[in-house]
């Protein structure tokens, strides 16, 4: 019996070093530790969230179709970011990797202290949005029952967030 696949949809994001080399780094990881990367969005260029006196990011969505479970997809996740060189500092500080998961099929998880999925706030948060946007526009949002599409468009953060 095969393995069911869900599409979980990540968030990269680095404000360090060779921020594109990095970002491709963990695509090519995320490949090989998670599942094949079945779509990748643009390159997006933000401004920092909730600590603004730091580099701008890099963003970028990626698709990823995967047999693991979420919580194991988090979990490579974290530790995919641990071999690209992330140190955990402060909340929404600078660094080198940064890697969320958005969305897990149309599952809604709610593990205290560990993972909630959808993101509880990609919605309000441009810079999450708009490279999901590129990828997964016509994906409805479990909870909110509205496409990525309307989100977007909806959306009142005004971060700036420029398309590469």
């Amino acid at each position: 019996m095969a393995l069911e696949r869900t599409i979980a949809y990540l968030l990269l994001g680095s404000n360090l070093g060779n921020r594109a080399e990095i970002l491709d780094q963990a695509i090519q990881l995320v490949g090989k530790n998670i599942g094949n990367v079945s779509e990748k969005s643009s390159l997006y260029e933000t401004d920092a969230w909730g600590k603004t006196d730091q580099p701008v990011f890099l963003n970028q969505a990626i698709a990823v179709n995967t047999t693991l479970t979420a919580v194991e997809v988090l979990d490579r996740a974290l530790e995919i970011e641990q071999k690209l060189g992330r140190i955990r500092k402060e909340k929404w500080g600078e660094r080198l990797i940064d890697i969320d998961l958005i969305l897990y099929g149309n599952e809604v998880i709610n593990i205290e202290d560990k993972l909630q999925v959808p993101h509880p706030q990609m919605q309000f948060r441009k810079f999450v949005m708009e490279p999901l946007n590129e990828i997964a526009s016509e994906v409805v949002h479990p909870i909110l029952n509205i496409t990525i599409s309307e989100i977007t468009k909806n959306i009142t953060d005004n971060l700036e967030v420029k398309k590469l």
